[in-house]
């Protein structure tokens, strides 16, 4: 039997807020039912029940854990966390195209495109109405400026995506847009209902959004180096969808006349031919820019702990610490 010693970080925060994570599921269940709409409970459930982590709302239970929350709205705020991520992903599935999602099909090839993109639309409603339900306006504030700034993110990756002028900065205004701001959103909305110090609220914004973007770098990366089995994704995916990402982006930027033809033609004019995919990896070899985004993986994950540091000494702190590291260990 694996010991709490072994147990993988989630594991363990899921295990302390066992009771918090089933009241949060009973919401979900019971916030995505429809009287009229049968297709909405079907769609919704084939997706959150597909074994995620529910990582996201876990954050906003365990900030407030940490900061001596003891009311009952830290379990809406999770759900509606969880929605919003369930909205986006479904939305996602259907702007990439894609037909896998945690290693299962996804709900737009297994239903249809309306009904994933009208089934997000009913989430994110949903997940609108379940934020009003503690009363704090600062808490709609963060949450639904949260929801702006991820669809801002997507629209500004359509744009970016394909261009090879896209820099890093660009990329990581994507990436806080797209991942990490529901992660922010998520660990400074339980420290607000919980009625922290501003210092500690702070420090929980600054711990989910740079545990964001090593979580979307480290995705990112594995989309080039790791295994589908694990990730439920193939290898290569992002480079068939055109996306520029940022291994490619540093493999740009350090580019001859020849090898930028090539990202030219693959990515932004997407005449992609047999053998494409092994020259792309060879180039990120030949430039060291799959060890350069690992570098730049685990230098965030190490401010995720850092920003940890004001907050009050317990156990959950220590297993969020701990997620920093889970986070990156996949490429450690």
């Amino acid at each position: 039997m694996m010991t709490e010693m072994n147990q993988k970080p989630h594991d363990r925060l899921a295990a302390i807020l066992a009771q918090d994570l089933t009241a949060v599921n009973d919401i979900i269940r019971e916030r995505m039912a429809s009287k009229h709409a049968p297709r909405i409970p079907e769609v919704t459930a084939h997706l959150v029940d597909a074994g995620g982590k529910r990582l996201r709302p876990m954050l906003t239970l365990a900030a407030a854990r940490l900061c001596g929350y003891d009311g009952p709205y830290h379990v809406h705020l999770a759900a509606t966390v969880e929605f919003i991520h369930t909205a986006t992903l479904l939305h996602d599935d259907v702007v990439d195209e894609s037909a896998q999602r945690r290693g299962r099909p996804t709900a737009n090839l297994l239903w249809d495109n309306q009904s994933s993109v009208l089934v997000g639309d009913y989430l994110f409603a949903r997940s609108f109405q379940l934020m009003t339900e503690p009363g704090s306006m600062r808490v709609m504030k963060i949450l639904s400026n949260a929801a702006a700034t991820i669809a801002e993110g997507e629209v500004l990756q359509l744009t970016a995506a394909r261009n090879l002028a896209t820099g890093e900065g660009t990329y990581l205004q994507v990436v806080r847009g797209k991942t990490a701001a529901l992660f922010s959103a998520a660990t400074q909305v339980g420290g607000v209902i919980a009625d922290a110090d501003e210092t500690h609220v702070s420090a929980l914004y600054d711990y989910g959004d740079a545990l964001g973007i090593a979580f979307q770098i480290v995705d990112d990366l594995l989309d080039y180096q790791g295994q589908s089995d694990a990730t439920g994704k193939n290898v290569g995916d992002d480079f068939r969808e055109r996306k520029l990402t940022l291994p490619v982006i540093k493999a740009v930027a350090l580019a001859d006349a020849e090898e930028r033809a090539f990202w030219s033609r693959t990515i932004e004019r997407g005449k992609q031919e047999d053998g494409d995919l092994d020259h792309a990896l060879a180039l990120m070899g030949k430039h060291g820019t799959l060890n350069a985004t690992r570098t730049d993986a685990l230098g965030w994950a190490t401010k995720a702990k850092a920003a940890l540091a004001p907050l009050p000494d317990h156990e959950i702190k220590d297993m969020l610490s701990d997620l920093s590291d889970y986070v990156v260990s996949r490429i450690s």
